[in-house]
């Protein structure tokens, strides 16, 4: 397994967000501070068209990754496309492997996955992908809408440390952000501000400039149909979010 090292650090700064964060009381999109290094590792929980495309994306950016779902034949094969920096395992091996999660699965596998990787969860930045709909995902979804996609990721996996993100931009731009860097705003919501940070420098590297519109209240607009689904300029996202309520 091969690591790759960066030199220097991006410096701005992060207003602390709690759990009680409000629209009105953080910064939209504020700029944050912080030193990442690419030994960071990403372990993906979902390989599918999101997950595939910002593995990719990580990998070129000088990431290590992991992929993985139900299909592990399809990981081994994809991995062995993406090259050195890409490698394949199952969900349980994707989340030891990762110090960071991608979750971009069914919502409606978010219970079983919340069960089934447990302790392996726990501390960890989580990144979620997932988009409740009802007319794939049952119940749950539904739930979801009620209380907020955000509040309810957080209860499906306890103990992580949630940043809804890439839920409102489609999978087939995912990967190519890269191209034209900062121009697409990519709004997130989470309550911890060192897990926003760390989530923050990672939507960089892909050629996004993440937006923080707030706590993980606002997650419920952070799915395809809201205000804040397709693209946006950085600035139009910071508007459209002082629109909303939490």
């Amino acid at each position: 397994m091969r690591t790759t090292d960066i030199s220097g650090s991006r410096r701005a700064l992060l207003k602390a967000v709690g759990a009680a964060v409000v629209l009105g009381a953080v910064p939209l999109g504020g700029p944050v501070a912080f030193a990442q290094s690419k030994t960071t590792k990403i372990g993906l929980i979902g390989s599918g068209n999101v997950g595939s495309a910002l593995g990719r994306s990580w990998a070129r950016a000088g990431y290590e990754v992991m992929f993985s779902s139900r299909n592990l034949d399809h990981d081994r094969a994809l991995a062995a496309e993406v090259g050195a920096r890409a490698h394949a395992g199952t969900p349980e091996q994707a989340a030891a492997f990762g110090d960071v999660l991608l979750f971009a699965v069914p919502y409606r596998a978010l219970p079983d996955l919340g069960k089934s990787l447990g302790d392996s969860l726990k501390g960890k930045v989580v990144l979620n992908a997932s988009n409740p709909f009802p007319q794939r995902d049952g119940e749950i979804a539904n739930q979801a809408r009620e209380k907020g996609a955000g509040l309810m990721s957080a209860e499906l996996l306890p103990g992580a440390r949630i940043v809804r993100a890439f839920n409102a931009i489609g999978a087939a731009r995912m990967g190519s952000a890269w191209k034209e860097p900062g121009r697409i705003g990519m709004p997130i919501a989470g309550d911890d501000p060192k897990a926003i940070e760390i989530a923050s420098q990672l939507i960089r590297d892909l050629g996004y400039e993440p937006v923080l519109v707030g706590g993980l209240a606002m997650g419920k607009y952070l799915i395809p149909g809201t205000p804040l689904s397709g693209e946006h300029t950085p600035d139009e996202i910071r508007k459209i979010a002082a629109t909303l309520k939490p």
